[in-house]
C-alpha cells in the first residue's frame, strides 16, 4: 500500500508537469533553458525551495539541531536576507542585461575568458561535488525507507546502486528533455507536498511528547531542553555566532544570488514583479524552514534522550517513530522528489551552462539555437551517467552537509567577489577578474586543505602530550586551532576585493562599463519589494532575539 501510495504521487507530479510544458518551444535557448522566460511569482518560489531541500539538508541539519540545538537554523533563516538582497539588487540587473546564465553577465563586464572560467568553476563544482553527494544521500534515505535490501532480496550496496540509477534516470529524464519550465513545474507540485510532509513530522512529534497535545509538547520540549533552545551558537558548535557577520551571509548571498542551480528559475521569470515576488514569497517561507529542518531534531533529542549511536539517524529515526504508517508511501514520494529537484535543477543548469558559455561560445560558435539545445542535452546525459557512476563510491554520507558548505568555498566566494565588483564598479578591468578567481581559489585550496590539517594536528599533539584525553577538551582545541572557515571566507572575499580594487586604480579600462538594457522582459519592479524586504527582516531580527 505504502509503494503503490508512492507510485502514485509520483506518476501524477509527472503527468502534470508534461500537460503544464507540452507548448514550451524547447529547440529555443529561452524556451528549454529558461521556461520561455513565462515563469511566474509561485512557480519560481516552489522551485527555489526545492531545489534547496534535499535529503542532505533536511537528515542533514536535523543531526546538527540533534547535536548543537537551535543555532543551525542560521541556514535557513539568514538565506531569507539574502533572498531579499537578491530580489532588490541583483536581480533587476540580471533581467535587464536578458541573461540566460550568470557568467554570461561576465563576458559583457570584463571578458569571454572571464566568463569561461567561471562557468567551468561551475560545472567542476557540480560534477565533482553535488551531483554524485545528492543522488548518494538520496538513495540512502529511499533505499532506507522502503527497506529495498530485503524487498528485493540484495545487499545494501547493491541497493544503493539500484536507487543511484533510479534516480538518476527519472531526474535526468525531467532535466535533459524537459528543460527548465518542467523541472520549475514539478518542483513547485512537490514543493506543495513537502512542506505538508515535512511539517507534519514536527506536529506528530510533538503530539507524542505531549500525549496528545502540539502545545503541551512544545512546552515540555522547551522546558526540559532548554539548553537546545537558543539561537546563538557557542564557539565549538557548527556555526558559531559570530560567523553570522563573516563568512555566512557571503555565502547566503552567493548561493541565493548567483548560483546558477538556483538564481535559473529567477532568470526564467516572466517580468522582474514575478520574478521578486517569487524570491520573496520565497524567502518569507524559508523563515519556516527551521519547522521542517531544524526543530524535528530536537523532538528527536528529547525522544532519544540523546542516545542514538549518529546523529543523522535523528530524522530517518523520529519519521519512523512518529509517522502513522498510512503517510509513509505520501512522505517518501515528497522526499523523493526534493531528491530529484536537486538533481534536475543542478543537471539542467550544468546543460545550460556547456550549451551557452562553452559549445556556442568556444567550439561552434555558428551553431543555432535548436543546435546549441541538442548538444546541450547530450551533455547532460553524458554528465548524469558519470555522476551515476561516481554517486555509490562516495563512503561516508554522515558530514556530507558541512562538508558541501566547506568544500564550495573554492569557488562560491570567488564567484561572488567578481560579481559584487563587476556591478558595482566601472573600470576594474578583465584581468583583475582573471586574477581575482586564480587567488580566491587557490588561497582557499591552501587555508583548508594544507594550513588547517597542519595547524590542527599540532594542537592536537601539542593536547596529547600534555596528557589530555577527554574528548569534549580535544573537541574545543580542534576548532580553536584554526579559523572556522566561514571566516577563511570573509578573510580572502576581503583580500579580493582589495586585490580587484588595486588592480583597477593601476591599469583601469579605457571606458566605463555601462549596462544596456535589452528589453526582453518587461523590468518595472514590484512596488512593494522595498516594504515586503523590510518586513522580512524584522522578522528574523525579531526570532533572533526571542530565542536569544
Amino acid at each position: 500500500m505504502q509503494f503503490l501510495a508512492f507510485i502514485g504521487f509520483t506518476l501524477i507530479v509527472a503527468l502534470i508537469s508534461y500537460l503544464k510544458t507540452r507548448n514550451v518551444k524547447e529547440s529555443s535557448s529561452d524556451g528549454y533553458f529558461l521556461g520561455g522566460r513565462s515563469l511566474t511569482a509561485g512557480v519560481i518560489a516552489g522551485s527555489l525551495l526545492l531545489t534547496n531541500l534535499s535529503t542532505e539538508q533536511i537528515v542533514g541539519l536535523n543531526g546538527s539541531a540533534y547535536e548543537s540545538g537551535l543555532s543551525v537554523m542560521v541556514w535557513e533563516t539568514l538565506a531569507a536576507l539574502a533572498m531579499v538582497v537578491t530580489a532588490m539588487f541583483l536581480l533587476p540587473r540580471y533581467l535587464k542585461g536578458g541573461l540566460t546564465t550568470v557568467p554570461g553577465f561576465l563576458a559583457k563586464r570584463f571578458d569571454v575568458t572571464t566568463k569561461t572560467l567561471t562557468s567551468v568553476l561551475f560545472l567542476s563544482g557540480y560534477v565533482v561535488v553535488l551531483l554524485p553527494v545528492i543522488l548518494y544521500s538520496g538513495s540512502l534515505a529511499i533505499s532506507g525507507m522502503f527497506d529495498i535490501p530485503t524487498l528485493l532480496g540484495v545487499t545494501h550496496i547493491q541497493s544503493i546502486w539500484i536507487c543511484v540509477w533510479g534516480i538518476g534516470i527519472i531526474g535526468s529524464i525531467y532535466a535533459v528533455f524537459g528543460g527548465l519550465k518542467a523541472v520549475a513545474v514539478s518542483d513547485s507540485i512537490n514543493a506543495i507536498g513537502l512542506l505538508i510532509g515535512g511539517i507534519l513530522i514536527p506536529i506528530f512529534g510533538l503530539m507524542m511528547i505531549g500525549d496528545g497535545s502540539i502545545l503541551d509538547g512544545l512546552s515540555i520540549l522547551t522546558t526540559e531542553n532548554p539548553e537546545k533552545f537558543k539561537s546563538l551558537g557557542g564557539p565549538s558548535d557548527p556555526v558559531p555566532f559570530h560567523t553570522i557577520f563573516t563568512g555566512m551571509m557571503l555565502v547566503q548571498l552567493f548561493y541565493w544570488g548567483t548560483n546558477q542551480q538556483i538564481i535559473q528559475r529567477a532568470l526564467g521569470a516572466k517580468n522582474l514583479k514575478e520574478g521578486q515576488k517569487g524570491l520573496l514569497l520565497a524567502s518569507f517561507i524559508k523563515i519556516l524552514g527551521p519547522l521542517i529542518v531544524v526543530l524535528p531534531g530536537l523532538i528527536a533529542f528529547h525522544l532519544f534522550q540523546g542516545n542514538l549511536d549518529s546523529a543523522d539517524s535523528a530524522y530517518p529515526m523520529l519519521v519512523k517513530k512518529v509517522l502513522p504508517s498510512a503517510w509513509v508511501g505520501f512522505f517518501a514520494a515528497v522526499l523523493f522528489g526534493a531528491i530529484l529537484s536537486s538533481f534536475n535543477s543542478v543537471l539542467n543548469s550544468s546543460v545550460t551552462l556547456f550549451g551557452i558559455d562553452i559549445y556556442k561560445q568556444h567550439i561552434n560558435k555558428e551553431a543555432g539555437e535548436k543546435k546549441v539545445v541538442m548538444y546541450g542535452k547530450f551533455f547532460g546525459v553524458v554528465l548524469a551517467i558519470i555522476s551515476m557512476f561516481i554517486a555509490p563510491l562516495i563512503a561516508n554520507a554522515g558530514s556530507l552537509f558541512a562538508y558541501l558548505q566547506e568544500i564550495n568555498g573554492i569557488y562560491s566566494i570567488p564567484i561572488l567577489t567578481i560579481i559584487i565588483v563587476g556591478y558595482s564598479t566601472k573600470y576594474v578591468p578583465a584581468i583583475a577578474a582573471k586574477i581575482g578567481l586564480i587567488s580566491g581559489c587557490s588561497l582557499y585550496i591552501l587555508s583548508q586543505f594544507i594550513l588547517q590539517p597542519y595547524f590542527i594536528n599540532k594542537a592536537l599533539a601539542k593536547a596529547a602530550a600534555s596528557g589530555i584525553t577527554d574528548e569534549a577538551t580535544l573537541a574545543l582545541t580542534e576548532t580553536q586551532a584554526y579559523p572556522h572557515f566561514l571566516d577563511v571566507m570573509a578573510i580572502l572575499f576581503v583580500l579580493n576585493v582589495a586585490i580587484m580594487l588595486a588592480i583597477g586604480m593601476v591599469k583601469p579600462r579605457k571606458e566605463a562599463f555601462v549596462q544596456e538594457y535589452t528589453k526582453q522582459v518587461d523590468v518595472t519592479p514590484w512596488k512593494y519589494t522595498k516594504q515586503t524586504g523590510i518586513a522580512i527582516c524584522v522578522i528574523v531580527l525579531s526570532v533572533y532575539i526571542y530565542f536569544a
